[in-house]
């Protein structure tokens, strides 16, 4: 059975009545909770993962998809009414969104911001489901040497996002992978780094590490850094698009479509570049580039279709290769990971009726958002009205609920303010939280792929070396020296379109304030002399 068959199957899984009505409460609470000033999908994704432990694991993943997509909804929401986006992808949304509700456009920007993200997220997912099986395919004849180049490589590329600090991002990763060190190694039965704590022995569970980082430390550096003056909310009002603004929307969510899916779909993709990229091509190519600046459409319409389309194009190698590639990726295989299922080339044999409910799901899911959405974007935007001493305390509370439920272990509460301490001062100190994650997730997984390629070999780093192995590998290396080379050309060559976008999102940061919290994914730097 092909690709649309099985699809057609997967519709039957995710159109019971019972995972309908999971993933409309997934959209709901989604969007409810990544309204939420500071608040995006990732650590919208963290908080609520506790909720899904009691259910089955198919009705738990298609709900994790309506939340999914719910909070990336969510996020251009904040962005456009405050200039607060909850991530980094969502930067660009804020740039021309905000200034188009200034100019009392509020209502034209936010469904532009959803009939886009119902368009990308549409196609996208159906590229998925055509795709990921072929991927799949492939990912078999790989072995281990090849998987742990690939996971070098992921590694490497999350520590090199446009406007991060290199050095920031691998001390984020390091701080990762030695929290995945800790417990019993599985070849030799030695206790790491437990500290002679028998809590510990079993290693530190994925879910407290991903609520204490996201949830707990946010909030923490929130109190630290909260606002006295209150909150200045647009009025969405209840105007539509016009005819002018479907003329120039259609062709920038079909090209953010044709950006977002390929850069997600790579094991070293992610949503920051090809929003940049997405707004710059929109700028270039518009018939109206002195609105630019000063709300152009089209800078709305184009990012926010690349960042829905990227999300979906993430999925193929999470679920194919078992690579998060985005922090919302990483919480989603957290997700699975917590039912005893682990993403990868086999999933597709083993797990059939789960992976085509969750793809079939998210175009339930993103046909929800759209009819959800649109007449209650003025609800969503009385959600803004709640003090942040409020929101947060609410956080750290769920956070601590959602802990103790993991293990009903009163350490592991501790453990999770430590957690969230260390999220603070990665805050703090700019460093990212996305490598931190990954390399959790993805350290253990990298060493049993050496392991494996290294017992193969007789212990010889030979066994390491294979035709896919080398070209990551040299990858690996065009990444790393890609500033120097950069550096080293003349300067108009220099001055390429990512340099372009990178100008953009500087001014932007410099002169719109925007939050604490997108520095810290973009590894800008966190100082504590900011509000």
């Amino acid at each position: 059975m092909g690709a649309l068959g099985e699809l057609i199957n997967g519709f039957g899984t995710a159109l019971s009545p019972e995972n309908i009505l999971y993933a409309f409460l997934g959209v709901l609470l989604g969007t409810a909770i990544g309204v939420l000033p500071g608040i995006g999908p990732a650590m919208t994704l963290a908080l609520l993962l506790p909720l899904t432990y009691a259910l089955p694991v198919t009705s738990a993943l298609i709900m994790f998809a309506g939340i999914y997509y719910g909070g990336m909804y969510g996020g251009s929401t904040t962005s456009i009414l405050l200039n607060t986006p909850g991530e980094s992808a969502s930067v660009v949304t804020a740039i021309e969104g905000n200034r188009m509700a200034k100019r009392g456009r509020a209502a034209q920007a936010l469904a532009t911001a959803a009939i886009g993200s119902f368009v990308a997220g549409t196609i996208a997912t159906l590229l998925l489901a055509l795709l990921a099986p072929t991927v799949a395919e492939i990912a078999l004849l790989i072995g281990p040497a090849d998987f742990f180049a690939i996971i070098v490589l992921a590694f490497i590329a999350v520590t090199s996002v446009l406007g991060s600090s290199r050095v920031r991002g691998l001390a984020a990763l390091g701080l990762g992978l030695t929290i995945g060190l800790v417990g019993i190694d599985a070849t030799s039965g030695q206790q790491r780094l437990t500290f002679g704590i028998p809590e510990l022995a079993d290693g530190i569970d994925i879910v407290i590490v991903a609520v204490g980082l996201f949830a707990v430390g946010e909030a923490l550096w929130t109190a630290a850094h909260l606002r006295r003056a209150p909150i200045q909310i647009i009025p969405v009002g209840s105007g539509r698009m016009s005819r002018d603004d479907w003329r120039r929307s259609w062709k920038p969510w079909l090209r953010g479509t044709a950006i977002g899916f390929p850069f997600g779909a790579v094991p070293a993709g992610g949503a920051e570049i090809p929003t940049f990229l997405s707004y710059v091509t929109e700028r270039k190519l518009s018939k109206h580039p002195e609105e630019f600046g000063h709300g152009a459409i089209e800078g709305v319409a184009g990012p926010e279709a690349t960042n829905n389309a990227s999300a979906a194009g993430g999925l193929v190698p999470l679920l194919t290769l078992g690579l998060p590639t985005t922090a919302t990726a990483a919480i989603l295989l957290v997700a699975i990971q917590t039912y005893g299922i682990e993403p990868g080339p086999r999933l597709f044999d083993t797990e059939p009726e789960l992976v085509w409910g969750l793809i079939a799901s998210l175009f339930i899911g993103n046909t929800m958002l759209l009819v959800l959405n649109l007449p209650l974007a003025p609800l969503w935007a009385r959600l803004l009205r709640i003090p942040r001493s409020y929101l947060y305390a609410g956080i750290l509370f769920f956070s601590a609920l959602g802990a103790y439920a993991v293990n009903a272990s009163p350490f592991d509460l501790f453990l999770l303010l430590a957690i969230g301490g260390l999220g603070f001062m990665m805050r703090r100190y700019g460093l990212p939280v996305l490598p931190a994650i990954i390399g959790v997730i993805l350290g253990p997984f990298a060493e049993e792929r050496l392991r494996t390629a290294l017992q193969i070999s007789d212990g010889d780093l030979g066994g390491l070396v294979t035709p896919l192995s080398v070209t990551v590998y040299v990858i690996v290396v065009l990444v790393l020296l890609w500033p120097l080379v950069r550096r080293l050309l003349p300067r108009r060559a220099a001055g390429s379109v990512l340099s372009e976008a990178a100008h953009v999102i500087d001014e932007s940061h410099h002169h719109h304030g925007l939050t604490e919290s997108v520095s810290v994914e973009r590894g800008d730097g966190g100082d504590d002399r900011r509000p």
